[in-house]
């Protein structure tokens, strides 16, 4: 079996891939850095074309001999779907459990904020209520406790805008997951989408300082390096809603925290849900402890997803069941 793999990844990841294509019999030729018009010429006799984003249009799927299309991820624009029904190419899409796994954790953070889960846990099993003069009633279907911890300001993700800081393989799994919440969802990256794949996603691109000043939930999902070092200090702070709050599941380095216990202090942003720190474990008596409205949890982000090596096993596992004839996984109906 021969593959061609259209999408540029870094080489750690590749050396892995290689090794795990070479084992499995599969000959394959990298082509991320190769320009579009290139890539027919580069595709020719290949049997399977892989991808993650970049898309796949008429004129790769029109290949002569093409077996089979495997996306990574579930980047809605990576296939040409009516061409590939025209061509009677099937297509599978496989998400990303590692990326399923950090957008789960997001969802659960925003919540967590949002319906004071940490506050509401604690002064349950603390029993708070009784400071408040409040004692157990035995319940009905009519007769309730309602907030029996006097919680003002619980608030609901729907209808809120959140703001996305990169749109990989995470924040495309945020981004779907916050619609099933009717979340309006801006985004913003160095290089934006079309306008026509931005509508497959059901997103929009605003400017860094847009996205800041307007949105509910700023949401970090951009890769920690020398350009995005506390990418959010101070200034990005003061520009932010005063009822908006942080979400960073990506990387600690992405955010100054001298800055954020600031304005979570003086009530600039008005709370944080954060699975990943500075220095990690987070230190013992770290400022952050004493914040209010912060939600915590230890960097487990990305759970039971299998990271990168876990996409690549399900990626060649799939490739060895088309070659031995059987029915791949993921297949999804083209056009």
């Amino acid at each position: 079996m021969r593959a061609v793999h259209l999408q540029a990844i870094p080489d750690w990841i590749r050396e892995v891939f290689d090794a795990e294509l070479r084992e499995a019999g599969v000959e394959v030729t990298w082509a991320g850095s190769v320009d579009d018009a290139a890539l027919p010429e580069l595709a020719a006799g290949a049997d399977v074309l892989l991808t993650a984003r970049r898309r796949i249009g008429g004129t790769l799927l029109g290949t002569p001999g093409l077996r089979f299309v495997q996306v990574q991820g579930r980047a809605p624009w990576a296939v040409d779907w009516d061409a590939a029904s025209d061509h009677a190419v099937p297509v599978s899409v496989l998400p990303h459990g590692g990326a399923v796994a950090v957008a789960e954790q997001t969802m659960a953070l925003m919540l967590g904020v949002y319906r004071r889960l940490v506050e509401g846990h604690a002064g349950t099993v603390s029993s708070a209520y009784l400071e408040r003069g409040v004692e157990p009633i035995r319940t009905t279907e009519r007769k309730i406790a309602f907030n029996w911890l006097g919680f003002d300001g619980i608030r609901q993700l729907h209808g809120k805008r959140l703001g996305l800081v990169g749109l990989g393989d995470v924040g495309l799994e945020v981004a779907r997951r916050a619609h099933a919440f009717d979340m309006e969802v801006v985004y913003h990256k160095s290089t934006p989408l079309p306008s026509a794949f931005e509508e497959l996603a059901g997103v929009r691109g605003v400017s860094f300082d847009e996205l800041l000043a307007t949105s509910d939930i700023v949401s970090l999902h951009a890769p920690h390096n020398d350009q995005t070092e506390r990418m959010i200090a101070a200034e990005q702070f003061d520009l932010m809603k005063s009822d908006a709050i942080l979400v960073n599941t990506a990387r600690g380095g992405l955010v100054d925290e001298t800055a954020l216990v600031a304005a979570l202090r003086s009530g600039s942003i008005s709370g944080a849900g954060l699975d990943v720190f500075l220095d990690e474990p987070l230190p013992q008596g770290h400022s952050l402890n004493e914040c209010p409205n912060v939600a915590f949890s230890p960097h487990v982000g990305g759970g039971t997803g299998g990271g990168q090596r876990g996409m690549i096993r399900s990626v060649v596992a799939n490739l060895r069941r088309v070659a031995q004839g059987s029915i791949p996984e993921g297949l999804v109906e083209a056009g």
